[in-house]
């Protein structure tokens, strides 16, 4: 139960980091912030729909939570941009 807690501690402040890159792009509001803005909603929805499926499939929170730790790295990778020295 320990290991669940620290691991959506993890997630909350992994995700804080997501939000924040997340508002800075949203306040350019550009073009690539609608494309970001829709790509969030359809991806919260997504999720959504995979947590429910590892639910019903006999996994549990911890589970959700790991996949949604993946979900969540991926898109401070992305939000991120190319790394240095990236053309």
């Amino acid at each position: 139960m320990f290991e669940l807690w620290v691991q959506s501690v993890l997630l909350t402040v992994e995700a804080q980091g997501v939000v924040a890159q997340r508002l800075a792009l949203l306040a350019t509001c550009d073009a690539a912030a609608a494309a970001e803005a829709h790509r969030m909603v359809n991806e919260k929805v997504g999720a959504m729909y995979e947590a429910c499926g590892t639910l019903m499939g006999g996994g549990g929170a911890a589970a959700v939570v790991a996949r949604y730790r993946e979900h969540v790295a991926a898109n401070a990778l992305r939000l991120a941009g190319p790394g240095p020295g990236a053309e």
